[in-house]
């Protein structure tokens, strides 16, 4: 009998991928409409759907707890309600629909959506992550397909039915937003290259962030926190504890902006110390800090069970015994940097303590610590000495230094007046494309008829000129158009473009059973 008789008869077509095709081609019909909607329709939508958002920000923020295990229900409500509302509000005066027109320089710039965005999303910060980028994708007209943590994909699929649901009802066209129901590796890198995604937007490890950029397609990744915190002392040492525990204990430390190494001089070691114990914090012996090493960082590498667990959790999987009350645990240590894991990123609430003698000492344990892990993310900075805080600033290799408020908030801009987001850009620093928090702005481009900068040459009469990005079928709010069918409706659609994909669905879950 010949070999290839063995082989099986019938291939089994993948489900999940043909279902994944299905969801780019709905995708972009969908997006091919919406690139036809006016500036006062497309915020209607907007709003429509951060309403949605910000109602169900509760719901959601307990079935992610009890989906991954990981956080604070409080604070992970939180980050859902800031990511609704205030975020469609921060970008309220953004305009990436209407053509500019600049007579001076004698140009007009037209926006130009990506088109198809592919937004993965982490297990730490699921549901937060997912309003935001859904918000990104509206506000600039762009689709967007969910690939979630499999830790996390209930409540993210979910979640992403919801807001599509309340987008529809305002107008928008049926698959701007949709979730990938059973997330695989082999999947998400199919779609990472497939040539119908127009960008993505990777928020989780290294590694897939890494996948992102080699998929072939253009990508906006993030890369690691590892967020050192100065405490000068020109600074009130009990305010600036008071903020760092209740920051490093937000949603239990799962925030990438979070303060990971806490660094100060000898000199206000003391005041500092009993303004974390007073804060919440407690602060670990040498014996309780080898203890802490060695479950945090097994053969040198993070213990994942403790990502997103509480101070008690973790001081009792360590062998340490705290009050029930403890918020953060701080571990002083000798060393920095790639000698000392615990000065490396943790997302649980356990703070690294490193005090030296003069403040130059300390911006060079800052700059060694995110040489290790943390390159262009951000940095903290207590203290009333404005010119300490420019020279910490300027030495350091990140491209966000908060001053005087928590990191976790403060970096992500919801205690500062950075913009808002679930993706901070670590630029060149970090290896990444983006040095600032990422908004709807990175997600569409600008084609720019440029004149004859020659004074002689005069510009063109554009009085008469209808312009609009979206071609001539542009829609208005006063007649918001009605949502894009889908197969199953079917009415209304083009006729050869549904014939089209129907076929090709078929050859694709037909091929090799002959």
């Amino acid at each position: 009998m010949l070999a290839h008789d063995d082989a099986p008869r019938l291939a089994v077509p993948d489900k999940a991928a043909a279902r994944a095709r299905m969801k780019v081609d709905r995708a972009g019909w969908a997006v091919r409409a919406y690139g036809r909607y006016d500036r006062a329709c497309v915020m209607k939508v907007a709003r429509a759907v951060a309403e949605a958002a910000h109602q169900f920000a509760q719901t959601y923020a307990e079935w992610a707890v009890r989906e991954t295990g990981m956080g604070v229900v409080e604070h992970k409500r939180l980050k859902n309600e800031l990511s609704a509302h205030p975020l469609v509000d921060f970008y309220a005066d953004t305009n990436l629909v209407d053509p500019r027109i600049d007579n001076a320089r004698k140009m007009v710039e037209l926006p130009k959506p990506a088109g198809i965005i592919l937004a993965l999303t982490p297990a730490t910060n699921p549901i937060s992550t997912l309003y935001y980028k859904t918000i990104l994708a509206l506000l600039s007209r762009n689709a967007v397909i969910f690939s979630p943590h499999p830790m996390a994909k209930e409540c993210c699929r979910d979640a992403a039915a919801r807001l599509e649901a309340a987008a529809v009802a305002a107008g928008a066209p049926a698959g701007l937003i949709q979730c990938i129901e059973e997330p695989s590796v082999p999947l998400v890198q199919a779609l990472m290259m497939s040539p119908n995604v127009q960008v993505i937007l990777a928020t989780g490890g290294s590694a897939m962030v890494r996948a992102a950029y080699s998929s072939g397609n253009p990508a906006i990744g993030v890369g690691p926190g590892n967020a050192p915190v100065y405490v000068d002392p020109s600074a009130n040492q009990d305010v600036a504890a008071q903020r760092i525990v209740e920051s490093k204990a937000f949603d239990n430390s799962v925030l990438c902006t979070n303060e990971s190494v806490l660094i100060s001089l000898e000199e206000n070691r003391q005041l500092l110390e009993r303004g974390l114990r007073a804060a919440g914090a407690h602060i670990c012996t040498d014996a309780e800090v080898a203890k802490l090493r060695a479950w945090l960082f097994p053969h040198g590498h993070l213990n994942t069970a403790a990502v997103g667990k509480s101070a008690v959790w973790v001081a009792q999987q360590a062998g340490i015994r705290v009050v029930p009350s403890t918020k953060t645990l701080i571990a002083p240590v000798e060393r920095f940097g790639s000698d000392e894991p615990l000065t490396k990123e943790k997302l649980c609430p356990v703070l690294a303590f490193v005090s030296v003698e003069s403040f130059e000492r300390a911006v060079s344990a800052a700059t060694m610590i995110l040489r290790v892990t943390g390159a262009g993310h951000s940095a903290a900075f207590h203290g009333e000495n404005p010119q300490r805080a420019v020279d910490f600033a300027s030495a350091l290799p990140v491209y966000r230094i908060v001053v005087n408020a928590p990191c976790s908030q403060g970096a992500a801009g919801f205690a500062t007046h950075l913009a808002p987001s679930f993706m901070i850009g670590t630029g060149y620093f970090g290896r990444s494309s983006v040095g600032e928090n990422i908004g709807p702005q990175h997600l569409v481009h600008w084609t720019r008829l440029a004149w004859n900068s020659d004074a002689a040459v005069p510009l063109s009469d554009l009085s008469a000129v209808r312009v609009f990005s979206g071609g001539s079928e542009a829609r208005s709010a006063a007649s918001p158009p009605a949502p894009t069918p889908t197969v199953a409706q079917g009415n209304g659609l083009d006729r050869d473009l549904l014939r089209q994909l129907i076929l090709q669905e078929l050859r694709e879950l037909t091929r090799g059973q002959s």
